[in-house]
């Protein structure tokens, strides 16, 4: 053969081998739709969502799961390389998270994957052979990373914050090289994994700003075209948010990227999502992006260990199931891209059992590292992973199912810009819960709302209600069984109350200020909570935590005339971690005479105890004050809602 075709084709294959990343040809190339596609869920097509939009997941476990025994699977039960499976449903972008030394001084991993710079280029170059980009995500940390602990790496925890800054962009740029070496194509990198509290063992915040430019500065000298980013979390916090982006901007980081977390369980609304990046970006300049998000498709749990997450926790409107799955990570998506965000990342959607028995399970989690902490992360992390290790927390809002089979609420990512056509289905039904007065007429609701998969399907349908059991006479919390026209029963709750002469007695106004709050403790310990799994009623709750000790009083003086009588309290407690003697008591003044409730004992969440007291007796136009007092210890925590005031008569 002719040598100069011979170097021509060696030239050539060279090119080809280079095509996806500058070391990896692409292997595979999957069929994305080019219109809206029949299928076993409805989404509704995002108007205007970018072409490039990101579409990623972070499947930082994925070798562990695979070493444990996972075999992924398609929608059809197929057996098949779970990045191609990603591939197939529209991912572009994997994220990956990089630890120091996740191990201790034996070489046993910690778990949560063992997630180090080797592991991270193995995940990179089979990302890059299925065309999709990474996201590297370093947590400056030899294990988890989050705002309520960001400890140092082992072999940094004697250097100073200055000395660590070097060690960073050291560490930073020669793990990029590595990673992109390995085959990786690498678009972002994260300096820090939700550092709103702290960094690599540092707390101050000025401190902090300088470990992200020397972060950045790694990045930039490893590959001037990776994106920098920076991640931060609770966007239920609108004011925190916008105070750590103008850090940022008045520090001089440099920086392309504010990263956020948001699971719509505890980060707030969508629109306050959509609100935040919009003026992020609009203020500063800068790329906005969702780096971690999630739902849950069951309440069940697939591991026999405990979930984050339950079925009670799922929002209105996205019921527990593959349905609601999909149909909550389609909005997010299209709250994201209506604020111009990149895009967003599901969080660890391919992390699902290993088993289902638990003593064989532990000894995958141990060997493997694929349950979130092995017994061997005392190590490192002594007080919590190292007392509460074991298996994956997170199988229920994984999508795939508890066999590694591909649920159809994968797809949403292909479908977010045509769409996908399904029959029309009723998810769920609204709630319905009355309140009426004690002696007044009953009035149910003549019909129910429903929650469809299809959004535009808004019909209500007509209902028939059974009250024969409420006694309109009798102060309680009936359940009134109702039968829809279609044939389905549902439950109504109806809450006959005494006339209660306290306002906003449930914490659902938005006006709460004839509530006082006197706070001895940390001074900043309590909240009105929008969160209906920690409400009794309602969405609402007076709420508490505080990583100092408790010593709070929430009260309110009544503002309506009262007659000469015996009248009766009522407040409901839940909470937990309080300490061995905490005193969580209602109290009422009346005149000069105060009358207490016995206390309530914390007995976890959603344990709710019932305070009362009676025979309270009130002179003609007498002042009344009716409070809760809380004392316990540090990061106790809890919520009281559903205060009363009533008269005995």
């Amino acid at each position: 053969m002719n040598k100069k075709l011979v170097s021509v084709m060696m030239l050539t294959g060279s090119i080809l081998m280079l095509t996806a990343c500058g070391s990896v040809k692409q292997k595979y190339t999957p069929v994305l739709p080019t219109g809206a596609e029949d299928a076993a869920v409805f989404v509704a097509p995002v108007d205007g969502i970018p072409d490039d939009f990101i579409k990623g997941m972070d499947i930082s476990s994925v070798i562990a799961e695979e070493e444990s025994g996972v075999v992924y699977k398609d929608e059809a039960g197929n057996a098949k390389d779970v990045f191609e499976i990603l591939a197939d449903a529209g991912i572009n972008y994997i994220r990956v998270r990089v630890w120091n030394e996740p191990y201790d001084e034996n070489g046993n991993g910690f778990g949560g994957g063992n997630c180090d710079v080797e592991k991270a280029g193995k995940i990179g170059k089979r990302a890059a052979e299925c065309g999709m980009k990474l996201l590297v995500d370093f947590h400056y940390s030899d294990f988890w990373a989050d705002p309520k602990k960001q400890y140092s790496p082992t072999k940094w925890a004697r250097k100073d914050a200055q000395e660590k800054a070097e060690l960073i962009r050291e560490f930073t740029e020669e793990s990029i090289k590595s990673i992109k070496k390995a085959g990786a194509d690498i678009g972002i990198v994260q300096i820090g994994n939700e550092i709103n509290n702290g960094m690599c063992g540092v707390y101050d915040q000025a401190a902090i700003m300088e470990l992200l430019k020397s972060a950045s500065a790694g990045v930039r000298a490893a590959d001037k075209n990776i994106k920098v980013a920076v991640h931060y979390t609770a966007l239920d916090d609108p004011e925190g948010t916008i105070r750590r982006a103008d850090l940022l901007s008045t520090s001089g980081v440099d920086y392309d990227i504010f990263g956020v977390s948001y699971y719509p369980y505890w980060h707030g609304t969508m629109e306050n999502m959509n609100s935040l990046l919009k003026q992020i970006k609009q203020t500063y300049g800068k790329d906005t992006c969702i780096f971690e998000t999630a739902y849950l498709w069951t309440g069940e749990d697939g591991d026999a260990f405990g979930n984050s997450v339950a079925g009670e926790d799922a929002l209105d409107g996205y019921p527990a199931g593959v349905q609601g799955q999909a149909k909550c990570i389609r909005d997010i998506a299209a709250y994201a891209a209506d604020a111009g965000a990149l895009g967003l990342f599901y969080w660890e959607g391919a992390w699902v059992p290993v088993g289902s028995d638990y003593e064989s399970n532990k000894a995958k989690w141990e060997q493997y590292g694929s349950g979130w902490a092995s017994s061997y992360s005392t190590y490192y992390d002594p007080l919590d992973a190292g007392v509460y290790y074991g298996g994956c927390s997170w199988d229920n809002q994984a999508m795939f199912d508890h066999d590694g089979k591909a649920l159809a609420s994968l797809n949403v990512f292909k479908w977010l810009k045509y769409g996908a056509n399904a029959p029309l289905e009723v998810l769920a039904y609204k709630d319905v819960y009355i309140e009426s007065g004690i002696g007044d007429q009953l009035v149910m609701p003549a019909a129910i709302g429903v929650y469809y998969n299809d959004p535009a399907a808004a019909e209500d349908l007509a209902v028939d209600w059974d009250v024969s059991g409420v006694d309109v006479n009798a102060a309680g919390v009936y359940e009134v069984p109702g039968t829809i026209s279609n044939g389905d029963s549902i439950t109504a709750k109806v809450k006959i109350m005494n006339i209660n002469y306290l306002d906003n007695f449930s914490f659902e106004d938005a006006d709460a200020s004839m509530w006082a709050v006197s706070d001895k403790g940390s001074g900043d310990s309590t909240d009105i909570q929008t969160k209906a799994s920690d409400a009794l009623s309602g969405e609402k709750a007076f709420h508490f935590y505080s990583t100092q000790e408790l010593d709070f009083t929430v009260e309110q003086t009544v503002t309506k005339t009262l007659s000469a009588g015996k009248y009766a309290a009522v407040a409901n407690f839940q909470g937990g971690d309080l300490g061995p003697s905490p005193e969580i008591v209602l109290y009422v003044k009346a005149g000069d005479k105060t009358y207490t409730s016995e206390p309530a004992t914390p007995d976890g969440w959603q344990h709710w105890q019932r305070m009362e007291i009676g025979g309270i007796e009130v002179a003609d136009g007498e002042s009344v004050t009716v409070g809760v007092s809380v004392k316990g210890a540090a990061k106790g925590w809890g919520t009281v809602d559903d205060i009363e005031f009533y008269s005995e008569k």
